[in-house]
């Protein structure tokens, strides 16, 4: 297992290929601290650095990456539970379906200009897991639609966090300072997890 490495509000996960350990099965991620972990509903193919979920360590919630060399879907032991569970350092968070991952590139293949445009997708993505709301009551206009422009610290939804109200402001790496709203993701009052994509954008220039 690699180091866990510490970014402030972040960790790195651990990693162990085939043949680690007890040599079963695929890669896994490993927890890099002891606390409560709450999986990322993530389907997509994971790289180093996707946010694969958050843990709760002594009080302070962290984001999850994905380490360096990590590459494939996730499968999640718990069998897609988005509640916390407890995790000592270096249990088993995730196994990697690598075919699964070289299925997707095949099928991105297929259909490449497709593929090429999602991949190329510039997107906001939820801070933390929660319970979302596009508005700020339910008479009220949504605070984003399809079409509006956006810029940085501008509110762009409500998330609900153990019955705690937080909004969630537009801006961070990777992000412009102005952008067009192509699509809202999430349903109103869905479940999120940290990493999930909230809004897909256009640039402005």
């Amino acid at each position: 297992m690699t180091g866990a490495r510490v970014f402030g509000r972040e960790l790195t996960a651990g990693h162990a290929a085939d043949g680690d350990e007890d040599g079963d099965g695929g890669p896994r991620l490993l927890a890099p601290a002891v606390g409560l972990f709450r999986p990322s509903q993530a389907r997509e193919v994971i790289r180093a650095g996707t946010v694969i979920g958050e843990l709760e360590v002594l009080g302070e919630l962290v984001r999850v990456l994905a380490p360096a060399g990590a590459r494939g879907v996730l499968v999640d032991p718990s069998g897609g539970s988005i509640a916390r569970r407890p995790v000592g350092y270096g249990d088993v968070l995730f196994t990697l379906d690598v075919e699964g991952a070289a299925s997707i590139g095949a099928g991105a293949e297929d259909g490449a200009a497709s593929a090429d445009a999602s991949d190329a997708a510039l997107v906001f993505r939820s801070p933390t897991s929660g319970r979302y709301y596009a508005r700020p009551s339910p008479d009220a206009p949504a605070f984003v639609v399809v079409g509006d422009e956006v810029s940085v610290g501008q509110t762009i939804a409500l998330l609900e966090v153990m019955k705690t109200f937080n909004r969630v402001q537009y801006g961070g790496a990777g992000v412009p300072e102005r952008a067009k709203v192509v699509r809202v993701v999430p349903e109103n009052e869905s479940d999120l997890g940290s990493g999930d994509v909230i809004l897909e954008l256009a640039a402005l220039d």
